[in-house]
């Protein structure tokens, strides 16, 4: 399976984090202030998390689009196929932030973004409730000039614990 994958740095290390990509034989696909975007299996997970030195954290980035509405925010977060990552028992808690975006109430954000995951887990697990009792999975979105980015954290505590 083909994952995007984003890797976060402070400012001025994306050069060396990018070397460090390609040394792990990962193919970059975008670099800028703060994070590398690069394409990989499900072994570059645990294999980034372990070997990546400059990372603060390593994402699965599930999806792109533009929101300019609750809607909007809903529907492309509910297209995402989440039941691929998180199972029917598995916690998600919902973080973000928003720049220069229509959508700018972040707990309304994070409300909206929590209900299309549990609407979709739903459907795809075939299940009437999520316990949220099992494995943890941090969901991490960010809205810049109207477009969300939404990422899977794969890091738990940062990489630099």
């Amino acid at each position: 399976m083909v994952i995007e994958f984003v890797a976060t740095c402070l400012f001025g290390l994306e050069h060396f984090l990018g070397e460090e990509i390609d040394r792990l034989g990962y193919r970059r696909t975008e670099t800028i202030d703060g994070r590398v975007s690069f394409i990989g299996d499900e072994a570059a997970i645990a294999r980034c998390n372990i070997h990546l030195r400059c990372a603060e954290r390593v994402y699965i980035k599930m999806g792109s689009f533009r929101a300019r509405t609750f809607g909007e925010l809903f529907e492309g977060t509910k297209a995402i196929e989440w039941e691929r990552f998180i199972g029917r028992e598995d916690a998600f808690p919902v973080k973000g932030h928003a720049v220069k975006s229509k959508l700018f109430s972040i707990p309304d954000c994070q409300s909206i973004v929590k209900k299309a995951i549990v609407k979709r887990l739903m459907h795809g697990h075939k299940v009437g409730t999520l316990p949220e009792d099992g494995a943890l999975y941090k969901v991490r979105f960010a809205l810049r000039k109207d477009t969300v980015e939404i990422y899977l954290d794969t890091s738990g505590d940062g990489l630099h614990k």
